[in-house]
């Protein structure tokens, strides 16, 4: 988008692409009392988060801009924009469906931006508005007092304040910290799948522990959502992560590794990859392939139907 064919019109709050999610792919902008709002959740969207706050600008907008995508390469907008204010839910400008109760993560993985985003610590946000999607960096390492707190908003008593229950604890949970006692506790509530990662073979045995438990109580296949990196281990370590999920029980969800400041859309090439078998492996995996095909026979050239990520419905 150039700056000069930004309207009014443009600058109007994003429409949701996805209309069953709600997700509006990263960036938000809204307006509120003559200042211009911009969110923006991936680095690859800030050229164009820059174009809208020129554009705001010109129309006499005071620009605030924040977001997980604006800490580290925050000289696209530093010029154009005031950054580092935090704006009370702007989690539901991406998705109205969504919430969260607390920041912070204490795992302190290399390839993830939470740590030095919102430290190792935990920022509890006890007074969140219950919704749907709960969007927390990591449940299973929460204080249990303070879990049971976030469940008990989802709780049949709760309801009175929640409009929706619980479809989706969409950031996950931590196997190294999940337990018995974390399955009863959320369980009573989370209606979605168990989402969590296997992004490193030196995670193998707390991810395989945490999928029996899972399996031990009944919990099918299509609920136990793994989210798995590739790309930044060789690709035979990465494909033992994605069938192993696959032979103990689990579905995997491919996410191909990314630079934590890309300013496109391109995964990181590393070790024996490429480009094109990172989107083979991708593709063979979230589209379910595997299910019929193993992947030493996948033909990329078959068409096939994409998969939706997160797999969950929304109540109207």
């Amino acid at each position: 988008m150039s700056d000069s064919n930004l309207s009014k019109e443009n600058c109007a709050p994003i429409v949701a692409r996805d209309r069953r999610l709600g997700w509006v792919d990263g960036l938000a902008h809204w307006t509120e009392d003559q200042i211009a709002y911009i969110s923006v959740a991936f680095t690859w969207r800030l050229l164009e988060a820059r174009d809208l706050a020129i554009g705001y600008r010109e129309q006499g907008y005071r620009v605030l801009a924040g977001g997980p995508g604006t800490f580290r390469p925050n000289g696209f907008l530093k010029d154009v924009a005031e950054l580092g204010q935090q704006i009370p839910d702007a989690v539901t400008r991406h998705n109205p469906h969504a919430t969260i109760a607390s920041r912070g993560c204490p795992k302190d993985c290399s390839f993830c931006i939470v740590p030095a985003l919102w430290g190792r610590e935990f920022t509890l946000l006890p007074d969140f508005v219950p919704r749907p999607i709960l969007c927390d960096d990591n449940l299973s390492a929460l204080p249990v007092e303070y879990q049971n707190h976030i469940i008990a908003k989802y709780s049949p008593r709760g309801m009175r304040q929640a409009p929706r229950p619980l479809l989706d604890a969409n950031s996950g949970f931590e196997p190294s910290t999940f337990d018995g006692g974390t399955y009863e506790r959320w369980s009573k509530v989370l209606r979605g799948p168990w989402r969590f990662g296997y992004d490193e073979m030196k995670e193998r045995e707390q991810v395989r522990q945490m999928m029996a438990l899972l399996r031990s109580h009944g919990v099918p296949p299509r609920k136990i959502q793994v989210y798995c990196m590739i790309g930044k281990e060789p690709m035979a370590e990465c494909l033992q992560r994605v069938h192993e999920i696959i032979e103990w029980g689990g579905e995997p969800y491919v996410q191909r590794y990314m630079k934590l400041n890309a300013l496109e859309k391109t995964p990181r090439v590393m070790h024996d990859w490429t480009l094109q078998k990172l989107a083979h492996v991708a593709r063979w995996a979230n589209r379910r392939i595997w299910r019929k095909t193993p992947f030493s026979e996948y033909d990329p050239n078959v068409k096939t139907k994409r998969r939706n990520p997160a797999q969950l419905e929304i109540a109207a």
